[in-house]
């Protein structure tokens, strides 16, 4: 191994199945093994028809529906209100001035402390947890973007204008092109993001979803079922943490993403 010498595909992809194997096996030995009560946790197996119960007789797809669309919803609703504002904030230095102060504090409040207060105001309804999502999400969304649009090349910016350009033909045709791959990249980032936030929506107030799925397997001390949801959550985030990268090459080929 060399730093940042990069493997082949294949290379890695046998390394990250890998991982998995070992993982697998380590749970499976101190399971299977008697190392640690299966009250504590569950065996692979256990975990396996714990999950087939649950998708043929509990209608966990049901659950596993309504939590895509609040994360998906959600995070949307939080996309569509950060990037125009980063994006304002990274070209143009008066609105970042004005802005960057209250979403700094903003950005390290946690979105679970707003749930009581949410609960209050919109009640324990899709409304509350989308808000709990776009919380969670949109003031570590409009830094982030911010960031990568002050990033501009400034040679680039001055070469525009040099040539005319008024600062909004500026930010439509020199900075948002120049930002939009790592601003793709900080999409799918947050994306995973909101998948923590919309569980912790769910473990109160919720009557649906993955995490009202885990809380009701907790009051029975059924770890299959804790542990197959946890693993749902990761299976989905995984694909769709594939799905955003292999658009974003898609989309934006000339950058190393």
């Amino acid at each position: 191994m060399q730093p940042l010498k990069p493997v082949s595909p294949g290379a890695r992809l046998v390394l990250g199945a890998g991982f998995f194997a070992v993982f697998l096996g380590a749970w499976a030995f101190v399971t299977y093994g008697g190392h640690v009560p299966a009250l504590f946790l569950a065996s692979p197996g256990r975990t396996l028809a714990s999950g087939w119960s649950l998708l043929t007789e509990y209608g966990f797809l049901g659950d596993i529906a309504v939590t895509v669309f609040r994360v998906v919803g959600g995070f949307l609703i939080a996309a569509v209100m950060a990037v125009p504002l980063g994006l304002l904030m990274g070209a143009f230095k008066p609105v970042e001035a004005f802005f960057e102060p209250f979403f700094s504090f903003c950005r390290y409040l946690p979105a679970s402390a707003f749930i009581p207060l949410l609960i209050l105001w919109a009640g324990v309804g899709e409304a509350q947890k989308l808000s709990v999502i776009v919380i969670g999400s949109v003031f570590q969304l409009v830094i982030m973007v911010a960031v990568v649009a002050g990033a501009t090349r400034p040679d680039l910016v001055e070469a525009a204008a040099t040539l005319g350009s008024r600062p909004v033909s500026i930010l439509r045709r020199v900075v948002i092109p120049a930002a939009a791959p790592q601003i793709a990249e900080t999409l799918r980032l947050v994306l995973g993001w909101a998948w923590t936030y919309v569980i912790v929506a769910e473990l109160i107030g919720a009557s649906s979803g993955i995490g009202h799925m885990i809380m009701d397997s907790q009051r029975l001390l059924d770890t299959g079922q804790m542990i197959f949801g946890i693993v749902v959550i990761g299976v989905i985030g995984l694909v769709t943490d594939f799905a955003v990268k292999s658009l974003n090459r898609w989309l934006f080929p000339w950058a190393v993403l």
